[in-house]
């Protein structure tokens, strides 16, 4: 319920009001109110998280209250069903706290609770009183049922009593059963467990395939499910269970369903209230909506019997067959309405529901309709659609007309709706907004609250009864009535007679007030009786095994143990109460289980994937469909050399855990074998190291339309099976491979991008190069004076940065375009690089001048070089001399031409990082390299830069020319590249390199 800053309290339903804030605080907003369902006289108040955080308590029904600061933000509170002093509150942000002292202090249990997926214990079935069922992310990022107790809620006291992961908001605690849902291979999965016991899963018709499933009801050990099949979208099929809730039937297909205003699925089933065993639904027959009951609890339903007369007296006609009673049977999302169809537990028997006669459903002509009988006969009563109340333990119904004009009148009735007397409770009409009905079952007073106008503040009005219940009922004011389904008077094996107030009789009931005068069991007939699991009833009201089913009540109780019951077909419905009679030649008997040779073997790892990390528990479960458990033995080899055997099934139900020690895919193998025969399993797991890091190793420039290899790096090297994804320039699908290489054609000219994702488990990495492409090039080694070899960390950052200086000195001295010139430094020491030496882009003229041209600026650089005149300045005082490596000059490269330095250039590479690789694997931290970057990695800018100190006879470009955050920026994926070995570029220095190899 929603509170305003003038909130009001009344403590005589309505006559009198005070107002919340002088107790509250003037400035206080209230949100919410709640009311202990222990304690009426315990009250907690929430204020607007918009404004502040905090609750106000009352312990004496609102008089007075305290005030509380909370450092979290309440969405949701739910009281223990005993304790009342034991809350759980739910946050804004997901996580679940707990209070044994009506909120005054507050314990953080878990950080990631599903909303409404958390449930207080049931008495009776959970040992400890404050146990909490919850479902929730573990660290493992999965979603998981967890059970803890409220005060020890550490994450080392969680249990799970279920091993699996399962989808989220899917856990259902209900009574004696809990539900959860797993996915895998696309297919749902339900499972139960009842009371307690391990779980199980739910076994529903072999073709059903269900897209959705909806508990409906867990009343009288059995539950009641609607199910979404595969062919189906606006209707549910409806399924009766066992009393364990694993083995379903179907009691009625094709009900409607639709969605209510906050997306949440509604079933068109209602339970009606006070008697056992009936239900009414909605079916869609031949594209119409009708109206069906059962008084068996879903054995046998039939089409609602229509009135005989209407409101004025007169014979209902209509088409037959066609003649029958549609109702709708949404509950009222409202809580200030009555709804579409109302039944009280206090008034059995008698049912109030908005329909219409006809066809099918109707939208529009509709009325109001009324059983005195539990549904077997009906009377019309409003022409128009009304909210009807009960009164009185039922003695007495109050009417409103159902409009969105402003009304003046009640009607109220005490003979069942047969006569209406008209009440006026305001002098002015008024737009109501709904109504108040005390729950107690002795309410004589309703309370109508809305506005004069549509911009008046809210009217409350008070109208109480209790005048009209001028006595108490005696002897002589009751009447009794039968029970009985279409003139037959078992209903779910009993036969009952209730007593009720005679209508006219304007007396009150008192509160020892009994219904029930006589209630003794039916002799059993066939009606009592249901299809088992694996049946289906024909149309000549014999069970008889599904054609999709192999009769699998042998089956499936033999796997319990060494007796089964011999079913034929049918079991009683499950708390039908009749006795004798045809128990007999229905009930199943038990037999000695005759032994069965193992089939359907499965081999299945506990989450459902395919997929595990080196060095983590994998667990497999084993499941088989038949055999003789008993005397089975199951063994399972996981491929690596190792297997285990089991004398008998049970052992392994749970799931049996194995650590793999290296990389790889393995063929796990499961074998079940007894006296009788065996079975085999087999299952293909992925194991694998958490790929690091990746270095995409690529030449600087490549020839068009020439072949050129690529190789992406991956470490840790022993990273088991990895896929390889490939992408060129703006291409939208890559090319996938299971090799770390990868020849490519460059078609275009000019700068082109090569980026690599490499996949292993849930772990993508990815890094990105750019190759200059062209017709033709030359290509020279160049190595350093070796003082440069002292300053060198060897780190990707400092490489790129070195080939801009060395660009840019070459470029000053020899004139030489930027854009024909590319310098790339190779990792390792000694320090050397490799010149490219590129065609002018805007070369119009004939091929053979423009490689005319590019001989003459070869021979430019050349001489600069040659002379020593290049050259640089690393930090002040220390001058770095760039030389032409003395090897055989490169040749010109192009299309005709067979060598490729670009190709050398990349061996080299491949070479380095190997050795690399090799290196910090053998001796880890004690790389000097590594330590010399770790502690120069701040003060990295400040060291290389410093005064500048040219000679006379060769320009100087310093280093700091060319460390400019925007040239830095497109580092961010090789920052995390050391010497072509990936690590993040600010780790600490004594942080070891993971080892993923066996030992």
């Amino acid at each position: 319920m929603w509170f305003y800053p003038n909130a009001c309290r009344s403590t005589d339903y309505g006559t009198t009001y005070e107002k919340l804030n002088d107790k509250v605080g003037l400035k206080t907003v209230l949100s919410y109110l709640y009311v202990s369902p222990t304690n009426k006289r315990k009250i907690m108040l929430l204020s607007d998280p918009e404004i502040e955080s905090s609750i106000l308590i009352s312990s004496d029904e609102g008089a007075t209250y305290q005030k509380y600061r909370l450092n979290f933000y309440i969405q949701s509170l739910l009281f223990h069903p005993k304790q009342e002093e034991w809350i759980l509150a739910y946050s804004l942000d997901q996580k679940l706290y707990s209070s044994m002292d009506f909120g005054r202090k507050w314990q953080l249990m878990h950080e990631r609770v599903t909303p409404n997926r958390f449930y207080w214990s049931v008495m009776g079935l959970d040992k400890e009183p404050d146990l909490v069922h919850m479902e929730a992310r573990t660290a493992d990022g999965h979603t998981h049922y967890l059970t803890c107790r409220i005060q020890e809620c550490l994450e080392t006291k969680r249990s799970g009593p279920f091993s699996r992961s399962i989808d989220i908001s899917s856990l259902v605690v209900q009574d004696e059963y809990i539900f959860i849902q797993v996915t895998a291979g696309g297919r749902a999965n339900y499972y139960v467990s009842y009371r307690r016991e391990p779980f199980a899963q739910i076994k529903l018709p072999k073709y059903s395939l269900p897209k959705d499933m909806h508990i409906i009801s867990t009343d009288e050990n059995q539950v009641f499910a609607a199910v979404q099949e595969w062919n189906q979208n606006d209707t549910y099929n409806l399924y009766i269970s066992d009393t364990r809730g694993v083995y379903f039937t179907l009691a009625l297909e094709n009900v409607k369903s639709s969605r209510g205003l906050e997306g949440n699925i509604i079933i068109d089933l209602y339970q009606v209230a006070g008697i056992k065993g009936i239900f009414l639904a909605n079916r869609k027959v031949d594209d119409q909506i009708k109206t069906f009951i059962t008084y068996n609890k879903g054995r046998d339903w039939r089409l609602l019997q229509a009135p005989d007369t209407n409101l004025r007296g007169d014979p209902v006609v209509c088409q037959l067959p066609f003649c029958s009673l549609h109702l709708h049977l949404q509950l009222s999302e409202n809580p200030y309405t009555s709804g579409s169809i109302s039944s009280k537990q206090t008034a059995p028997g008698l049912l109030v529901a908005t329909g219409n006669i006809g066809s099918e459903l109707s939208y529009t002509d509709i009325g109001v309709f009324i059983s005195s009988d539990g549904g077997s006969s009906w009377r019309q009563i409003f022409e128009e659609e009304y909210n009807v109340w009960f009164l009185d333990w039922g003695g007495a119904l109050v009417a409103m007309k159902h409009t969105s004009m402003p009304i003046q009148h009640l009607w109220v009735s005490f003979d069942e709706g047969r006569t209406w007397s008209k009440y006026s409770f305001t002098s002015t009409p008024l737009f109501v907004d709904g109504s108040l009905v005390d729950p107690g079952i002795e309410t004589q007073i309703i309370t109508v609250f809305g506005h004069f106008s549509l911009r008046s503040e809210w009217q409350l009005v008070k109208v109480d009864y209790k005048s009209v219940f001028s006595r108490r009922c005696n002897k002589d004011d009751y009447q009794t009535w039968h029970l009985h389904n279409q003139g037959e008077p078992c209903v779910m094996g009993e036969r009952k007679i209730y007593k009720k107030r005679k209508p006219g009789a304007q007396c009150s009931l008192s509160r020892d007030y009994s219904r029930t005068v006589v209630s003794e069991p039916c002799v059993c007939g066939q009606g009592d009786f249901e299809c088992d699991y694996g049946y289906e009833r024909h149309s000549n009201n014999q069970c008889v095994p599904s054609f999709w089913f192999n009769p699998s009540a042998l089956s499936k109780d033999c796997s319990i143990g060494q007796s089964y019951l011999n079913s034929t077909g049918y079991r009683r419905i499950v708390s039908n109460n009749c006795t004798d009679g045809l128990r007999e030649k229905y009930m199943a008997k038990m037999e000695k289980c005759p032994g069965k040779a193992p089939r359907g073997l499965h081999i299945l790892t506990s989450d459902g994937k395919l997929v595990t990390e080196q060095g983590h528990n994998a667990t497999f479960i084993i499941l088989m469909e038949e055999g003789d458990l008993q005397r089975t033995n199951i063994q399972l080899d996981f491929g690596d050399g190792i297997a285990v055997s089991y004398a008998n099934f049970s052992p392994v139900e749970d799931g049996i855990q194995h650590v793999y020690k290296s990389a790889g895919i393995f063929q796990v193998t499961a074998y079940a074998e007894n006296s009788l025969g065996s079975d085999t399993a087999v299952l293909f797991l992925h194991v694998v190291c958490p790929v690091e890091h990746v270095h995409l190793s690529v030449p600087f420039v490549a020839i068009r339309n020439k072949d050129v290899n690529i190789t992406a790096v991956v470490w840790p090297s022993q990273a088991g099976t990895l896929t390889y994804f490939w992408w060129f320039g703006n291409s939208t699908k890559p090319l996938i491979t299971l090799e770390s290489s990868i020849s490519y054609t460059f078609a275009m000219e000019g700068m082109n991008t090569v980026t690599v994702q490499v996949a292993a488990g849930n772990t993508l990495i990815q890094d990105t190069k750019e190759i200059a492409v062209h017709e033709y090039f030359q290509s020279q080694l160049l190595s350093f004076s070796p003082n440069l070899d002292y300053h060198n960390p060897d780190i990707p950052e400092w490489r790129q940065d070195i080939g801009k200086v060395i660009k840019r000195a070459l470029a000053q001295v020899t004139g030489v375009p930027d854009e024909q010139i590319l310098v790339a430094v190779f990792p390792g020491l000694p320090t050397s690089a490799e010149l490219f030496i590129l065609p002018y882009k805007n070369t119009t003229e004939r091929r053979k001048s423009s490689e005319a041209d590019l001989e003459q600026v070869v021979e430019i650089l050349f001489n600069a070089l040659n002379q020593n005149l290049v050259q640089f300045e690393l930090k002040p005082g220390v001058e770095v001399v760039v030389y032409v490596t003395q090897l055989t000059l490169a040749p010109l490269v192009d299309s005709s031409t067979g060598h490729s330095s670009s190709a050398m250039l990349m061996l080299l590479s491949v070479v380095f990082v190997g050795l690399a690789v090799f290196l910090i694997y053998k001796f880890k931290r004690k790389i000097p390299w590594i330590n010399i970057y770790a502690q120069v990695q701040h003060d990295k800018e400040q060291e290389m830069i410093g005064s500048v100190s040219q000679s006379e006879n060769a320009p100087k470009i310093t280093l700091n020319e060319f460390t400019d955050p925007e040239e830095l920026m497109d580092k961010e994926l090789d920052t995390r590249v050391m010497g072509s070995i990936s690590t993040i570029a600010n780790s600490e220095s004594t942080k070891e390199i993971p080892n993923c190899t066996s030992v």
